[in-house]
């Protein structure tokens, strides 16, 4: 009989911000893999994500990291700004400084997602209570002892504590033993006291923590006094980034070697960036490896003589924080001092005046004894302990009701569970004292073997690599920690099994998923060639039914990219990259590199043309590449090439009407128009909802003047096959054309309402099909009344329509101003192209002045501006059909101006093309 498999078990000790991105990357790893695993939280705090660092609710406390550098995800650093704009922050970006509250709310909601989706697969438990000690259990597993009686038995545990606290040693004893010291600012209650009274007070320390807490503590008519051996508070953040430099490549191989290329590194910053910062942010990378390549006794000798010069300058503050601290010491309601404690003496405190001159104790409640909290919330009168007189070492006394250790964290990890670990000798301090030894997170027993399933992250950790408390950091030793718990979970293959048969796509292409998702995927796969709509629904399908599937999180990422899927592209794109890095062949990882290059604007053409050259069959990957309806294509991929490759590609799909489809558009492109409809009407009998050969038959019929035929069989299909149609909207433009052409205004306005209005079409289609249609109606006297250009245009993000990333979208953004009449915009999309690509700064620049020439009806500068462009025209993109409005803007120009003879000349060409009533009766009403 087969033992039933035991799933593998395990347990974080500590819920703060380490112990919650542990746990967010073993849900995730573990659920794309699909390994069984409990994860058990072990922490008596109330929430998770926020341990002593977020739990504080004061927005003046901020985080030290610009929100670009706070996400969950070493490779994923936009994630936390995208949390941010979701949850009430619509306009922040990665610069700013969110608050410290707000991010522990991130990293909860992060985990609580990753749980959910982790849902069948990793199983989570939280226990609110103290691991207070640990043990090993007789199978190799480890055993953790509750505070509440209770056990935990586990595969590994994951000692995510955090920091150790301050050990409060240089206090005087006269002073650890008044109620008027507070050693533990962060637990709660403990600020009750210096909260409920306005006496001075004294920080000891000038980190971050004296940093928050004299934000927190100050009041008008009380004097925050802050001293610290160095009397240093720490620097803060540019208010704007001065750029980046890279790291020196020789940093020498002895702390003195290394002091000097430090400084001359700064210099080269301070003489370039104006700023020191770029310099020091460039070490970040490379801190351990320095800090592995001194000595012991250099280590020591660093943090000796510049520990604290690194961390002011390492460790900086918020702007805004610095420009808070700055107004209180002007106001001189901050002090700072460089000195030692060396004594400390207790007064009565009624009345007496501390070292700011203002009455320190003197402000009590009624009869002068208000009730007070002491270090740990225990209720104090002000009479208990009086007022403390703190002597320094250069002489100076201060008086001040409440003294606070702000020191920061101690050397040695001294909660009962460490306690248990060092007295047993599994776990032993790390070099220097500091932190606990570990080789790569596991812990080191007192022989230096890494004996036990025990491992840590963060803090404790901070012996052996030096920079180890911040996000940036912690979150890549989750991110390692997570592959390495589940590293031997993965079952490799039996010797001599045959290995399973993968699922294929309709194309006979190879799928790492398993049966339910490939067929969601085809699905998908089926509506995006067809040009239907839900190809977004049946991929996130496919990826909750696999959140290991690369290419659906792939397919996710580039429908949310080039179509305007409702998708957040940039997590997508990065389960994409997790996934293929751990389950995909080699095609899909190509197919994942081609459409991160595409979004990342990094030789995606490029990559595309490879992919397609080794995976002919890959018809994502074609539809693609070729510009027809449902993506942008390549860029500059001209006619001839795109041709070759929808020809060289057809002989694998043998015969399928997908490349037959993008070979009718191809054909209408070339003035085929016979050739195109053929094929086109091919695609259509074996596949009727195909949108790329009704997009080309649309072409033809339009093209080639055969406006009734093709308004009745367009409009026939919209109605029909093309309700699900993901561009419906761009199909009844084509409807609307031939309609305009055949001079009937009431269709175009009854059409508009009903399928092009702002409501029924929004975003880059109502700007590219709504808006150019009006336009088109007006210039043609097809439309009276209030024109509703500025309704469109309302649909449409701004930046869209005046910062627009294509040439194409840029002439449309330029048709719908000018039909607004908004000058100003049409100026400031005028000033993007400028310093756009070369395409915009050639065309899009002289278009927008042509079009506020005719805005301001000076006719002929519009019509000498929009003439002179016609020829180069076609390098914007799109259709000819679409193009086609700025030939008509100049026919209109040209007849307002009195240029009669030129407009008539343009309409000759244009009935030469192909007969169209409006154009008739247009070249009709011309005067002799």
């Amino acid at each position: 009989m087969i033992p039933a498999r035991t799933r593998h078990t395990v347990a974080i000790v500590g819920a703060g911000a380490a112990g919650t991105l542990t746990a967010i990357q073993l849900c995730e790893t573990a659920t794309r893999r699909r390994t069984p695993l409990d994860l058990v939280l072990v922490d008596p705090a109330p929430e998770v994500g926020r341990g002593t660092a977020y739990a504080t609710p004061d927005p003046r406390h901020r985080l030290n990291v610009p929100a670009g550098g706070m996400s969950c995800y070493p490779d994923e650093p936009g994630h936390f700004t995208r949390w941010l704009c979701r949850h009430g922050e619509p306009t922040v970006t990665g610069a700013d400084f969110a608050t410290r509250y707000r991010f522990g709310a991130y990293l909860a909601d992060t985990l609580g997602q990753a749980i959910v989706r982790a849902q069948g697969v990793v199983g989570v438990r939280r226990l609110r209570v103290r691991a207070e000690s640990c043990t090993g259990a007789p199978d190799g597993r480890v055993e953790l002892h509750l505070a509440d009686g209770g056990r935990v038995t586990a595969d590994s545990a994951v000692l995510a504590t955090g920091p150790a606290g301050s050990p409060g040693d240089w206090a005087p004893p006269a002073l650890r033993a008044s109620a008027r010291f507070v050693a533990a600012p962060w637990v709660p209650g403990a600020l009750d006291g210096p909260r409920a009274d306005g006496a001075d007070v004294l920080l000891v320390g000038t980190g971050l923590t004296a940093v928050d807490l004299a934000l927190t503590l100050d009041r008008p008519g009380r004097t925050v006094h802050a001293v610290s051996r160095n009397g240093l508070l720490p620097q803060p953040h540019a208010l704007t980034p001065a750029g980046t430099m890279p790291a020196p490549e020789d940093l020498g191989s002895s702390l003195a070697e290394l002091r000097r290329a430090v400084y001359r590194h700064i210099s080269r910053a301070v003489r370039t960036h104006g700023d020191w910062r770029p310099a020091l942010d460039s070490l970040r990378p490379h801190t351990t490896r320095l800090w592995h390549s001194l000595t012991p006794d250099e280590r020591a000798q660093f943090l000796k003589e510049e520990g604290a010069r690194w961390n002011t300058h390492r460790h900086r503050m918020a702007p805004a924080t610095a420009e808070s601290l700055t107004r209180r010491r002007t106001a001189r309601r901050l002090r700072v001092y460089a000195g030692r404690i060396v004594g400390v003496n207790v007064g009565e405190g009624e009345g007496v005046v501390g070292a700011g001159g203002e009455g320190a104790a003197g402000r009590s409640g009624p009869g002068g004894v208000p009730a007070r909290s002491g270090p740990a919330g225990v209720p104090v009168r002000s009479g208990q302990g009086g007022i403390l007189t703190v002597s320094l070492s250069d002489g100076r006394r201060i008086r001040a009701g409440w003294v606070i250790d702000c020191t920061g964290p101690g050397p040695r990890l001294d909660d009962p569970l460490w306690r248990s670990l060092f007295d047993s000798g599994a776990a032993v301090p790390g070099p220097l004292g500091m932190g606990v030894a570990t080789g790569d997170g596991r812990l080191l027993d007192a022989r230096g073997r890494a004996e036990r399933p025990l491992f840590t992250l963060g803090a404790p950790r901070r012996g052996e690599l030096w920079e180890t408390t911040a996000i940036p950091e912690i979150r890549v030793q989750a991110a390692a920690l997570a592959e390495e718990l589940l590293a031997p979970l993965t079952r490799p293959a039996r010797a001599g099994r045959r290995p399973r048969r993968r699922p294929v796509d309709a194309h006979g292409l190879a799928l790492s998923t398993h049966a339910e998702a490939a067929a969601a995927y085809r699905t998908g796969l089926d509506r995006v060639l067809k040009v239907r709509a839900a190809a977004q629904d049946a991929f996130e399908r496919a990826v909750t039914l696999d959140p290991g599937f690369a290419l659906g999180h792939a397919a996710l990422a580039l429908v949310g990219h080039e179509c305007g899927a409702d998708v957040d592209v940039p997590r997508a794109l990065a389960d994409a990259q997790r996934s293929a890095h751990e389950r995909a062949d080699e095609r899909e990882r190509s197919f994942v590199d081609v459409v991160t290059r595409r979004i990342h604007g990094d030789d995606g053409d490029g990559a595309l043309l490879r992919h397609l050259e080794a995976h002919p069959a890959d018809a994502l990957a074609l539809a693609t590449a070729v510009p027809t309806i449902a993506f942008s294509g390549i860029n500059d991929l001209d006619d001839a090439y795109a041709l070759r490759l929808v020809e060289r590609t057809s002989p694998v799909y043998d015969g399928h009407w997908f490349p037959t489809s993008l070979l009718a558009f191809l054909r209408q492109e070339e003035g085929r128009y016979g050739e195109a409809g053929e094929l086109a009407h091919r695609a259509l009998a074996a596949e009727p909802a195909s949108g790329h050969a009704v997009h080309a038959l649309a072409h033809v019929h339009y093209e080639s003047g055969a406006h009734k035929t093709g308004r009745d069989w367009l409009d026939g299909w919209v109605s029909g096959q093309g309700r699900g149609a993901v561009h419906r909207a761009h199909f009844s433009w084509h409807v609307a054309l031939h309609e305009l052409a055949l001079d009937d205004t009431a269709a175009v306005r009854k059409r508009w309402f009903a399928q092009l209005a702002p409501g029924r079409v929004t975003g880059v289609r109502a700007l590219v099909d709504s808006g150019s249609l009006l336009w088109r109606a007006r210039l043609s006297g097809s439309w009276r009344g209030r024109l509703p250009a500025a309704d469109v245009l309302g649909t449409v993000a701004q930046e869209v329509v005046e910062r627009p990333a294509t040439a194409f979208t840029a002439l449309h953004a330029a048709v719908a101003l000018a039909a607004a009449g908004d000058l100003a915009a049409l100026r400031r999309l005028r000033d993007h192209a400028a310093g756009a690509d070369a395409v915009q700064r050639e065309i899009i620049v002289p278009l927008c002045e042509a079009f506020a020439a005719l805005v301001e009806e000076r006719f002929h500068d519009a019509a000498r501006g929009l003439d002179a462009l016609l020829p180069d025209l076609r390098r914007v993109g799109g259709s000819a059909a679409q193009r086609e409005v700025v030939e008509e803007t100049l026919l209109y120009a040209l007849v307002a101006g009195g240029r009669c003879d030129a407009a008539r000349r343009l309409l000759d060409a244009r009935l030469d093309r192909q007969q169209a009533p409006r154009d008739r009766r247009m070249l009709a009403g011309l005067p002799a």
